[in-house]
């Protein structure tokens, strides 16, 4: 056998000298998203509101001497200043408390309505797509229905069966509101099952519950997160609206869309008491749709350097 010769084997020390690279540098794909996503300046600063108002929904109402829901009759329609920072309302509450009381609300909703959303409909997109047939033809047709019927009757039916509250808002939006989602997911399954590493995996003999475990799910994850912040603002929204009709949180409770009710009927000559909480809720649902626009772009492979 012939010796190699000297020149193939580089020394260590010459080789990082030459600015070659000695190993294979890999990065975690959740470290490559975060480095390109705090690139992304939209995005950082709707980190940094979010962020913000979940701080002053927990500490905000502790700022001022007022409950939320303290009523007092001679401190009626006052303006924003130095004694209420946000005014009161007809009732002399205190406007800056009631705000953030309600962020904790409705961002309550968000969250956990979104985190519904995302886990039932991971579930049923994945197991139409994965098992495909006759399966994925009943669920499909199943969603199409759901889909058809609007999402107002659906969550007034609830709240007739269901005591108005925190409670039944989520559960209402968490089982009417996971279709797109299971649509999203069965989409992203059905491309992944004709990958070559799926294919070859089944072809060793991996479980379902293996094919999963170790593929779907990892690669469905990027999507699933970016498609969540859109729920989140989705529910936050949907809050809103059905506090606006009555359908919502009730009384002495009080949300983002409980605020923006009680301001409609005084906008005339109170303008304040519509203004301040609009502008809260638009901020927040504008800081979630840059944080899910910038995390697209960062899961995004084609955007990739």
């Amino acid at each position: 056998m012939s010796e190699l010769p000297q020149e193939m084997f580089i020394p260590l020390d010459r080789a990082e000298k030459a600015g070659l690279k000695t190993e294979t540098e890999t990065i975690a794909f959740w470290s490559d998203v975060w480095r390109r996503f705090r690139r992304n300046k939209a995005g950082m600063a709707g980190v940094i509101i979010i962020i913000l108002f979940v701080l002053l929904a927990l500490i905000g109402p502790s700022l001022v001497p007022y409950t939320f829901n303290k009523i007092d009759l001679h401190s009626t329609y006052i303006h924003p200043g130095r004694a209420h920072w946000f005014g009161t309302d007809l009732l002399g509450r205190d406007i800056w408390a009631q705000l953030w009381i309600g962020a904790r609300v409705s961002l309550l909703i968000g969250v956990v309505s979104a985190l519904s959303q995302m886990v039932i409909g991971t579930i049923v997109g994945s197991i139409s797509g994965i098992y495909g047939g006759k399966v994925d033809m009943i669920i499909m047709r199943a969603v199409d229905i759901l889909i058809a019927v609007p999402f107002l009757i659906w969550v007034s039916l609830f709240m007739l069966v269901l005591k108005p509250g925190i409670q039944s808002i989520i559960l209402a939006f968490s089982i009417t509101e996971w279709k797109g989602m299971a649509r999203l997911v069965r989409g992203e399954v059905l491309r992944l099952k004709e990958t070559e590493y799926v294919l070859a995996s089944k072809g060793m003999g991996a479980s379902t519950w293996r094919l999963m475990t170790k593929h779907f799910f990892p690669n469905l994850l990027p999507v699933v997160t970016v498609s969540m912040t859109f729920q989140v603002t989705s529910a936050i929204f949907g809050e809103a609206f059905l506090s606006y009709i009555g359908l919502g949180i009730q009384p002495p409770l009080t949300s983002w869309g409980v605020l923006i009710a009680a301001g409609i009927n005084e906008m005339r000559y109170y303008t304040y008491m519509l203004f301040i909480p609009a502008i809260f809720i638009s901020l927040t649902m504008l800081s979630l749709q840059l944080i899910g626009d910038s995390l697209r772009d960062a899961t995004d492979p084609k955007l990739r350097q």
